[in-house]
């Protein structure tokens, strides 16, 4: 294993029954589900926290804030005017000050190098879950298949899962592609004037969408709208990207809060982990203490990973001392597209409004629920303009006077699709010792020409739908790949217990005792938003480990 440049080793000499690492959406629903069987839980993590903005945001809704509040530029463009980024985007950059600390310390500690891909990782208290846009969508049997899930297992997992968090839907056309079977959820929460529009003219003209393939309906949310426990139901503040005070949308923080009441769990921050190895009896976990830059070792008997695919794999190859093994990757292709409703041209701002996706627009031209692709549709409002100007083909006064009359006007459609591998999109760790950690994450992700050329005609498809519903492109951007945020498949689900792999229970093969709970061995990556999914396996890993 690699050592650290600082070797002042402190030992924990305690044997954890079970260590959890990570406190994202994977980590905190493996972990509830062991919590909840009674074991004993330890969970290892950064957890860096917002302590700058949180506490000064006012709970109002966003026009108020915008006509009442003089320090309103804080959490907004930030002290140090972090929400403003000019340039080529990176992934991560359109996020807001109060949502900044998702990236803070990874450049530090999970260096990626590639001229391909550009991915987003976060050592937050919550990890990517705290900046998660909710969508909730269970797979069909055969994109469950596909991957290497259980479909048998996976309906009741979804259930538990839904219960948990909270979601809210309502069956359409949509819902076999987000609700699928699920029946405990929470109303949809009120479109806006721009979806209201939009879905008005679907319904009239639904047949013809149809045939075409298109399906439009609501998303499902991990989002309340009756009151459930402490947490509250939306209130339509249009503050999404700024405040989560009244938790009525779902972050793995508020699991992990609710885990801390209880004896059987513990919680360690301030700690990377780094690898492992295993003893003959116990599982030894090697980490740094991000304050002191020291290593330390935990131990436990049995090891649950959950610290999302690109982590996990650093992990795996640091304990297997396996420089420059390549592993697989999979990795939504994003588009994301800007359009106008001239319906809605020149409209006052709406206030009682939310900056979550409104509906929800899957292209699934076998109908037969695989290959699907989706997209999401958003109003465009409280982001505010300075983040959509520069992608205007105008000089930034005129667009500024101009982007005012067409804000009411503008909604983002975000296009995912679905994504299967080739050999030329690959992970692999190689030294460099101008790393903390002596190494660095190496990554390529090149598209075939046909999978290039499926994307182009898929999306010229989806402009078209949209302008049948009465929204018109402005342009198409590409943010690169790595922007979807949505990466799986670096250890894949096998069988036959080949190196570098997942049995279907989610230990890692080569291992007694450790296991992946997040999306690592997915063998193929639906274009629907993952992170339910991600969950409910997560579950089911945990589930597992309990019956070995």
């Amino acid at each position: 294993m690699r050592k650290f440049a600082h070797k002042n080793h402190s030992l924990k000499l305690e044997i954890h029954d079970h260590i959890v690492v990570g406190s994202g959406c994977t980590g905190a629903m493996a972990a509830q589900t062991l919590v909840e069987a009674g074991v004993k839980v330890a969970m290892i993590d950064v957890g860096v926290d917002d302590k700058k903005y949180s506490s000064i945001i006012p709970e109002k809704d966003f026009i108020s804030i915008r006509r009442t509040e003089p320090d309103q530029h804080r959490y907004f463009i930030g002290d140090d005017a972090e929400g403003i980024s000019w340039g080529k985007m990176k992934t991560g950059e359109h996020l807001t000050p109060p949502r900044r600390h998702l990236l803070k310390l990874v450049d530090k500690y999970l260096p990626v190098n590639s001229q391909t891909f550009f991915p987003m990782e976060s050592l937050c208290y919550g990890g990517l879950g705290s900046g998660w846009g909710l969508g909730c969508c269970e797979f069909s049997k055969s994109e469950l298949e596909t991957i290497g899930l259980n479909h048998d297992k996976m309906p009741g997992a979804y259930d538990l899962v839904s219960e948990r968090i909270g979601i809210s839907g309502v069956k359409d056309d949509a819902s076999p592609y987000t609700l699928g079977e699920l029946t405990n959820y929470q109303q949809a929460p009120d479109m806006d004037r721009n979806h209201r529009l939009i879905y008005k003219k679907y319904s009239a003209d639904r047949k013809r969408f149809n045939k075409d393939g298109f399906y439009l309906g609501r998303p499902a949310l991990a989002l309340l709208t009756h009151d459930q426990g402490e947490r509250k139901k939306y209130a339509y503040r249009d503050m999404d990207f700024y405040s989560d005070k009244e938790q009525s949308a779902y972050r793995p923080w508020i699991t992990v809060n609710l885990l801390k009441k209880n004896n059987n769990f513990s919680y360690f921050s301030d700690h990377l982990v780094t690898a492992f190895s295993e003893k003959s009896d116990y599982i030894e976990v090697h980490c740094m203490n991000t304050i002191s830059n020291t290593s330390v070792i935990f131990k436990c008997k049995k090891l649950i990973l959950a610290t999302g695919v690109l982590g996990s794999a650093r992990i795996v190859l640091r304990s297997f001392n396996a420089e420059n093994k390549k592993l697989p990757l999979l990795c939504n292709p994003y588009t994301y597209i800007p359009c106008i409703q001239p319906a809605m041209l020149g409209k006052e701002a709406e206030q009682n409004k939310m900056g979550f996706a409104q509906l929800s627009l899957f292209h699934d031209e076998q109908q037969n629920n695989f290959d699907v692709a989706m997209a999401s549709i958003y109003s465009y409002q409280s982001l505010m303009l300075f983040r959509i100007i520069k992608e205007a083909p105008l000089n930034f006064v005129d667009a500024r006077i101009i982007m005012r009359y067409l804000m009411s006007g503008i909604v983002i459609m975000g296009i995912h699709h679905p994504e299967q591998r080739n050999k030329l999109k690959f992970l692999e760790l190689i030294k460099d010792n101008n790393t903390i950690t002596g190494d660095k994450l190496q990554a390529t992700y090149i598209l075939g020409e046909d999978e290039k050329e499926k994307i182009n005609i898929r999306e010229r498809k989806y402009t078209k739908a949209m302008r049948k519903l009465g929204a018109y492109a402005i342009k198409r951007i590409n943010p690169g790949n790595g922007s979807s945020i949505h990466y799986a498949g670096t250890l894949p689900f096998s069988k036959s217990n080949d190196p570098y792999t997942l049995s279907p229970d989610g230990k890692l093969s080569g291992t007694k005792n450790v296991y992946v709970a997040d999306g690592s061995g997915f063998n193929y990556l639906p274009a629907k938003g993952l992170t339910f999914t991600l969950m409910a396996n997560a579950h089911l890993t945990a589930f597992n480990v309990l019956k070995k």
